[in-house]
């Protein structure tokens, strides 16, 4: 079992990561460390990826738990 606080996995949570989700996650943090806006030319799936990952990464920072 695997867990981060109200997140839990019954499987290895690594099967899940494909080269797809790998992709998006880089061009995020590219996007955000050259001060990119995420803008409307960007497909609505990634874009919601997108919008999920800035609240957890806003809520890690504000709770002092980030690890990067």
């Amino acid at each position: 079992m695997w867990g981060r606080r109200q997140v839990a996995a019954h499987e290895c949570p690594r099967s899940y990561v494909t080269g797809a989700s790998i992709a998006t996650l880089e061009e995020f943090f590219v996007r955000r460390r050259l001060g990119i806006p995420d803008s409307m030319e960007i497909e609505a799936r990634k874009a919601d990826a997108f919008v999920i990952l800035r609240d957890l990464m806003e809520e890690e920072e504000r709770d002092g738990t980030s690890q990067h």
